[in-house]
């Protein structure tokens, strides 16, 4: 598997991969609106983000992630890392690959050096949450939003 960083011709794939969790979307048949388009122009115009993709080694996309570097003045004025997003091809779960994932975007944040990463994830995704609970994510914060 190839990490890389998140090209344009990966969108319809990454947009697959986000709103149809538990089945597999061809990518061929994901429409990739001006919104769409103009998310991912900002995102990786931003120093302090980065969307990755887990590569089958064809070119195929069967992960993503973004990862947001945070700076700060708590920890020491340590920066952290946010993870959001994550996603493995349904088709393609329990081989590994989320774990694989992870642990190089957790790599990423140390070598740059954070001293924190943290995760969102939607309270209805249990099975996600036992997985990153292996991976030594701890809940140790509850999360607010407002939708605007």
């Amino acid at each position: 598997m190839i990490l890389r960083t998140a090209s344009p011709q990966d969108l319809p794939a990454i947009i697959a991969l986000l709103t149809d969790e538990d089945g597999v979307t061809d990518p061929a048949d994901v429409r990739v609106d001006e919104a769409y388009a103009r998310a991912f122009a900002d995102v990786d115009a931003d120093a302090r983000n980065e969307m990755l993709v887990l590569d089958g080694g064809d070119g195929t996309v069967v992960g993503y992630l973004q990862l947001t570097y945070i700076p700060g003045l708590g920890r020491g004025g340590a920066e952290r890392a946010l993870i959001e997003g994550v996603r493995v091809r349904a088709d393609r779960r329990g081989a590994g690959l989320g774990r694989e994932l992870l642990a190089r975007a957790v790599e990423r944040a140390r070598a740059r050096g954070c001293t924190l990463v943290q995760l969102t994830s939607d309270k209805r995704r249990t099975e996600a949450h036992r997985f990153y609970a292996s991976l030594g994510f701890a809940r140790s914060h509850d999360g607010f939003k407002l939708a605007l």
